[in-house]
């Protein structure tokens, strides 16, 4: 299993910096961000601050979209940035939460998602593409770079079709292993159907994971987690229905009591719309508790075929979770010394 962390780009951006750097030394393989660029800071010009301020971690956002960035200049700006950082983007992406939602906008529709996705796939690769009537190629692409992977996040049918067809992964927002089945037997069985070799698409897990052997604290830095996963799974029960047939119910049940979500406490611990999210959910889509416990639910997700844990370091004692994962987790999961 690999790791990765994910920290917001909230100001200051040198406390950005500094957990990306710090999680490199502790041996975490990935540090991603978010890419909302009204609820916190622009975060192409710090990925490419970044790049030039590590020299092993991969770099990506978990996740952007082609709603707010438009194709052309998203894949324009992570060939960019594979050149500054000598080959180490990644690409998370999605149809749009926060940053389409917060400025009045609604989520991409799913098929100009899938066609815009296949297009930045090649066109940040250097491949030549159709798009607009226009034939465009980036021929300034180095072909000695590896390629940018694209993972797509999705959590119903149809996203989780175009991540099985174009992407080379899919992106799963919980660690429930349940739902991360469901997730992964969907988007393989749509590459399948594609034509595609679907024990090729990888599996990566974004949560929180807080290292305390505290638990109720654990908890309570979490609960903004599953509510912010609710949003998804609203969209989901408007366009499915909540019986069951076409999305598990281990996934929709617990939205039954949300009341509200307010964007402005988005990813923050305390969030007040958090507040309905149970203990067993906390438990459920997160990595909580001892080194010990934290070992034994990453050992079950990788058994599932979880390619990637990616923590959410948006707890307290962000220092003590990257030294945590440093000195008891990533040695003896990944089986490289950090």
């Amino acid at each position: 299993m690999e790791f990765g962390v994910t920290v917001l780009p909230d100001p200051p951006f040198s406390r950005w910096l500094e957990l990306i750097q710090l999680a490199e030394r502790h041996g975490f393989g990935y540090a991603w961000t978010y890419d909302s660029h009204v609820l916190w800071q622009e975060s192409i010009p710090m990925l490419a601050v970044a790049a030039r301020e590590t020299s092993r971690i991969k770099l990506g956002h978990f996740v952007t979209n082609p709603a707010t960035r438009e194709p052309t200049v998203l894949a324009s700006a992570y060939a960019t940035l594979h050149d500054l950082s000598n080959g180490r983007m990644v690409m998370g992406i999605g149809r749009g939460d926060s940053a389409v939602r917060y400025i009045g906008r609604q989520p991409m529709k799913v098929a100009e998602f899938e066609r815009a996705c296949a297009m930045i796939r090649d066109f940040m690769n250097g491949r030549e593409v159709s798009w607009n009537d226009r034939t465009l190629q980036l021929k300034w692409v180095r072909p000695e770079l590896p390629e940018i992977p694209m993972w797509v996040a999705g959590y119903g049918p149809r996203a989780l079709g175009v991540a099985g067809r174009v992407g080379d992964g899919v992106i799963i927002q919980l660690a429930d292993p349940e739902i991360i089945q469901w997730i992964m037997d969907t988007a393989r069985n749509a590459a399948a159907e594609a034509g595609r070799d679907p024990s090729k698409l990888r599996c990566i897990v974004g949560a929180p994971s807080h290292i305390s052997d505290d638990l109720a604290d654990a908890r309570d830095q979490v609960r903004w987690f599953p509510a912010m996963v609710s949003n998804h799974v609203m969209d989901l029960i408007e366009r499915y229905g909540a019986d069951g047939s076409a999305v598990p119910r281990a996934l929709t049940d617990y939205v039954q009591a949300r009341k509200f979500y307010d964007y402005d406490e988005h990813s923050r611990v305390g969030a007040k719309h958090g507040e309905f999210v149970t203990d067993e959910i906390c438990d459920r889509f997160c990595v909580l508790g001892t080194p010990e416990q934290a070992k034994a639910k990453l050992r079950e997700l990788e058994a599932i075929g979880v390619d990637q844990f990616n923590i959410y370091l948006m707890t307290h004692g962000q220092e003590q979770t990257l030294r945590a994962y440093g000195d008891e987790i990533i040695p003896e999961l990944s089986g490289v010394a950090a």
